[in-house]
C-alpha cells in the first residue's frame, strides 16, 4: 500500500498533447498550473486511477506477455501504473508513449510499430523489461532503474541506482506497489557446447552441466 503523503502539498496540472488534464505532484511541463492544498489529507492508493473496465481489458495481455517473458504479474501491473496510470494514449513531455512509456528509439529496436497500441505496447514492454532483468540477472531495482534512465547510466555508476532523484523515486514508487526484488549480482555460471548441424558448429548455452562430451564454461 502507497504511504500518505505529507499534509501540505502541491499539485500541478496541465494538458497533454491530446488534450488530457494530468494532475502529478511534480513539474512535469512548464506551463502547469500550481495549485497549493494545505491541510492535505493523506491519499492511499492500490489501484490505479481510471476505469476499472478499461484495466480489466488489459489484464490478458499482462498476463500473457507476463507469462511469457517469465516476469512476474505484480511487477508489470505496477510498471503500467507508474508509468501511465493505465492510460494507453499517455505521452510523456520527453516523448515516451503508452501504457508502459516506450521511447520512440526503445519501440522501434522492439519492433513496436503503434507504441499507443495496448497489446503492442505491453508486448514491447514486456520484452524490454526481460531484457533489462538478464542484464542484471534478475535484479529488479537494477532493471527499474534501467527501465527508467537507460542501462548505459547504471552501469556507469557501478551496476548501482544512478543518484537521479527521478530515477530513484521512480524504483521507490514501483516497490510501494509490489516487493521488487533485489537479488545480488552473483556471477553465474553458462555451459557452452557445439552441436555440428550441416557441417557447421552450432554453438548452444545452458546453465546445466553436460553429462557428456566437451564443453566450455562461460561466465556471466
Amino acid at each position: 500500500m502507497v504511504a500518505p503523503r505529507d499534509a501540505r502539498a502541491q499539485i500541478y496540472a496541465w494538458r497533454d498533447v491530446n488534450g488530457t488534464l494530468v494532475l502529478s505532484d511534480r513539474k512535469l511541463n512548464d506551463g502547469a498550473m500550481t495549485y497549493t492544498v494545505p491541510e492535505a489529507p493523506g491519499i492511499r492508493a492500490t489501484t490505479p486511477t481510471g476505469d476499472a473496465a478499461l484495466r480489466e481489458e488489459f489484464e490478458p495481455l499482462i498476463r500473457e506477455h507476463a507469462a511469457r517473458h517469465a516476469l512476474r504479474v505484480e511487477l508489470v501491473r505496477a510498471v503500467i501504473q507508474v508509468e501511465s496510470g493505465y492510460n494507453p494514449r499517455a505521452r510523456s513531455p520527453k516523448g515516451a508513449m503508452g501504457l508502459m512509456q516506450l521511447m520512440p528509439a526503445t519501440a522501434r529496436q522492439l519492433g513496436v510499430r503503434n507504441a499507443f497500441d495496448p497489446a503492442e505496447n505491453i508486448r514491447g514492454g514486456c520484452t524490454y523489461l526481460r531484457q533489462l532483468l538478464d542484464r542484471y540477472h534478475d535484479n529488479e531495482e537494477l532493471a527499474l532503474a534501467a527501465y527508467n534512465a537507460g542501462s548505459d547510466a547504471v552501469d556507469r555508476h557501478g551496476k548501482a541506482i544512478p543518484p537521479y532523484q527521478e530515477t530513484r523515486d521512480y524504483v521507490k514508487k514501483v516497490s510501494r506497489l509490489t516487493d521488487v526484488q533485489r537479488a545480488s549480482l552473483k556471477q553465474r555460471i553458462i555451459y557452452k557446447t557445439f552441436e555440428i548441424v550441416d557441417g557447421r558448429a552450432i554453438p548452444r548455452y545452458s546453465s546445466r552441466k553436460p553429462d557428456t562430451g566437451s564443453y566450455e564454461i562461460v561466465v556471466q
